[in-house]
């Protein structure tokens, strides 16, 4: 059996875990994520390789990063919630550990953790992954390998254009998916519907003492597991946008198996349900044909961890 370590690095929190070849995590610790200071984050994943390794034989490290990284997985070219800018991260992290070094987005590991030991699984081709959280993230596996683009930034999937000048995008553009089918669009719909209706968010603006601005993500998935109606149809929003752009990929790539993970899939058959309701909606010419099944992803929080591991046994 061999053991790597999979380091997830977030905008909030580090994250690691040492992880056998069948993709169970043995052990886990974690630190919070000094954001703004590009020596002292580097330090944190550090620390918390040394603490993972000790008394352990390790093979390699896998570091899931919230940015782009580059080709040969090893910079971090940019990350919007981190410090870093052309960060040479592998190689600091390979010498101060003496392990060998992969680096790659946290998305992609996430994606990977579920093609390899979660909802995707049983699939040996190939597998869409969408993560609805604050955004909108994703990985795309095709032939069994990451898709990663000739300059290691593919699959942003988050920023494929859905409504023509739509909601600015943080990225820049106008009326990406992420702007209408991520927590913040689910928030953004609640609020709206609560302020125009409020007769109609008696639950929900009740969990916000009655402001509308006050209104999070948990209180809409709380509220609408209750049957607030404002709750019910801002999730309904979400999956009718988020089935669209499964379709897309099942037009385009027709892969095996599609998986939607991230915070938002807590609701559960509250967002998965319009989501395949659309998907199926937008594929009626395709009802003779086989096509990808949407199925929640299984590994939550750990899937970074275990993603970012087992693509260091790769090296």
């Amino acid at each position: 059996m061999t053991l790597t370590i999979g380091v997830d690095v977030g905008g909030t929190k580090v994250a690691g875990g040492v992880v056998d070849d069948t993709g169970a995590v043995l052990v886990q610790t974690r630190r919070d994520t000094p954001a703004d200071d590009v020596a002292k984050t580097r330090d944190v994943i550090i620390e918390v390789v040394t603490e993972l390794s000790a008394g352990r034989t390790v093979e390699a490290v896998g570091v899931g990063a919230a940015g782009w990284i580059d080709a040969s997985r090893s910079t971090v070219l940019f990350a919007p919630n981190l410090a870093w800018r052309d960060e040479p991260l592998r190689e600091y992290v390979g010498n101060a550990t003496g392990l060998p070094v992969i680096v790659e987005n946290d998305g992609n590991v996430a994606a990977w953790a579920e093609f390899r030991y979660g909802a995707a699984r049983d699939a040996d081709d190939s597998m869409v992954m969408f993560t609805i959280g604050t955004g909108v993230g994703g990985g795309i596996v095709l032939g069994g390998e990451l898709v990663r683009g000739a300059n290691g930034i593919a699959a942003e999937l988050g920023h494929m254009l859905t409504v023509p000048d739509g909601h600015q995008c943080g990225c820049g553009r106008l009326g990406c998916i992420e702007q209408y089918a991520s927590g913040s669009a689910l928030v953004r719909f609640a609020r709206a519907a609560a302020r125009q209706e409020p007769h109609r968010a008696t639950a929900l603006l009740e969990l916000a003492d009655g402001e509308a601005e006050a209104i999070t993500g948990p209180m809409v998935t709380a509220a609408a597991k209750g049957g607030d109606p404002v709750s019910t149809e801002a999730f309904a929003q979400v999956g009718r946008w988020l089935g669209t752009s499964l379709a897309d990929m099942a037009q385009i790539l027709d892969p095996q198996v599609l998986v939607v993970g991230g915070g938002v899939i807590d609701a559960g058959d509250l967002l998965l349900g319009p989501t395949r309701r659309s998907f199926t909606d937008a594929l009626a010419q395709r009802s003779r044909l086989p096509v990808a099944e949407v199925r929640p992803a299984e590994l939550g929080n750990t899937a970074g961890v275990i993603g970012a591991a087992d693509l260091a046994r790769r090296i």
